[in-house]
């Protein structure tokens, strides 16, 4: 197993503290949400007016990681949007530019404008088709890969483990332009061997929830943010994050392997 994917820090190696990472779901109506994982639009832009008022600027996280190689991170916070509803473009994006403030949103390729089947009790939402992730890049939202369809890649097999890691990058490359850097484990489910599955499928990074000891460039932790989430409870997260502490092990500065939130230098097996 490589060991800067899952390992302690060694000679190659380095541990550095995650960046705050926001992790957002739906804009919408939250009262038929049994998930939480709903936000008002009122809401988020009190959220976002809470970001500006703390001298925060929220970014997408291709973009915080390329200012953290450079040190120049500590007033940015990854604002990252999960499942790809079409509601990310119609509802947030326009609070987001408002703000002065990007994202990432990471989107399901094999469910183009279809709708969220994998939530079981929840509200049916329509995802983002084509169309919406061309213009939701077009005001620079950074683009990112949620899989193909949704579903525990824990649980697959390795063809179906490759095809949501690789052919939803290559599907993506195709409707933007551009392949995607960034990838986001559904339901933050990860072990070893997704986490190689998703290096070797030439992504920068990737996103999780809550990885423990996993956490690193391919287990990105992130704090979840709700509807209920108000200014006192948005200080007590960010004062959480801070007390956590929580680590990455990633390349040293100076490896050549370093992963670079630029298309033209994606991590590689041979690299």
């Amino acid at each position: 197993m490589t060991p800067e994917l899952v390992g302690p820090a060694r000679r190659s190696v380095t541990a550095r503290r995650a960046p705050w990472a926001l992790m957002y779901h739906a804009v919408g109506d939250p009262r038929d949400d049994p998930y939480l994982v709903t936000v008002g639009p009122d809401r988020l832009a009190r959220q976002l007016r809470w970001l500006c008022r703390h001298g925060l600027t929220g970014v997408s996280m291709r973009e915080l990681l390329a200012a953290r190689a450079q040190g120049r991170a500590d007033r940015l916070v990854a604002l990252t949007f999960d499942d790809g509803y079409a509601d990310f473009l119609t509802a947030a994006v326009p609070l987001l530019r408002e703000h002065g403030h990007t994202a990432t949103v990471f989107v399901l390729p094999g469910r183009l404008g279809g709708l969220n089947d994998w939530d079981v009790q929840g509200p049916r939402r329509p995802l983002l088709d084509a169309a919406g992730i061309r213009a939701a890049e077009a005001e620079g939202m950074e683009i990112g890969s949620h899989g193909l369809i949704h579903q525990d890649l824990t649980a697959t097999d390795d063809a179906t483990l490759a095809a949501e890691t690789t052919e939803s990058r290559r599907l993506i490359g195709e409707i933007t332009g551009t392949a995607p850097v960034g990838f986001c484990h559904p339901y933050g489910a990860l072990d070893t061997r997704t986490l190689l599955a998703v290096r070797r499928a030439g992504y920068a990074y990737a996103c999780a929830v809550d990885p423990g000891p996993l956490a690193g460039m391919y287990a990105m932790p992130r704090t979840y943010v709700g509807n209920r989430d108000n200014s006192p409870r948005l200080h007590a997260k960010r004062l959480l994050h801070r007390l956590r502490g929580a680590h990455l092990i990633e390349p040293a500065p100076h490896a050549d392997r370093a992963p670079r939130p630029e298309p033209t230098a994606l991590p590689r097996e041979d690299s």
